[in-house]
């Protein structure tokens, strides 16, 4: 469903079931995405999933409020962006060292049980070393290399400016290299 079909449907529809089925049908199409999203903020997979359970109750307190100007995704993210820094500044989340990694691995069917472990092993690695960036790289490797944003969509999500972007993304790309080449990531989670 893309913005233009959203603002149609909200619209057309103002009863409480069009509104709860546009939640359900938005909760299935994003639902996993948000709660990976929210991981990689996190790094909790039981906080991630709160989160997500949260974007959508906002979503649907609030879906009345969007009005098309950007994609239903992108205000999906931003929502779930928003939730997720929150998260971060708060006291708890401060106080308490996060250590719970990645525990599902896109399946991937390989010729042999040894390329399987391989390739398993390449895309822990790869994932760990971005889960050991400080938040301001991470945030937008994740959203643009895993969830497909163009920079001026990761601008607009983040509030960040273009060339701030585009400058994380690099200087993100130059301290995944290191973290790879050297076999081995950071332990600290700047924000």
């Amino acid at each position: 469903m893309d913005n233009e079909e959203a603002g149609t449907f909200l619209s057309a529809h103002e009863d409480p079931v069009s509104k709860e089925e546009m939640i359900e049908e938005m909760m299935d199409t994003y639902g996993r995405k948000v709660a990976r999203l929210a991981y990689t903020y996190v790094k909790d997979y039981g906080k991630a999933e709160d989160i997500a359970q949260e974007v959508f109750i906002k979503c649907f307190t609030k879906l009345d409020q969007f009005r098309g100007k950007a994609a239903l995704k992108t205000w999906i993210y931003r929502v779930t962006v928003n939730l997720c820094k929150d998260e971060l500044k708060s006291w708890h989340t401060r106080n308490m060292t996060l250590t719970d990694r990645i525990a599902d691995i896109l399946k991937n069917t390989v010729a042999s049980p040894e390329l399987f472990v391989i390739e398993r092993d390449a895309a822990q690695h790869i994932e760990d070393a971005v889960l050991t960036l400080p938040i301001k790289y991470r945030e937008v490797i994740i959203l643009f290399y895993y969830e497909d944003f163009s920079v001026a969509e990761i601008s607009r999500l983040t509030g960040i400016r273009k060339a701030t972007v585009k400058t994380r993304i690099r200087r993100a790309r130059i301290l995944l290299e290191k973290m790879l080449a050297n076999g081995k990531g950071t332990d600290r989670d700047e924000k």
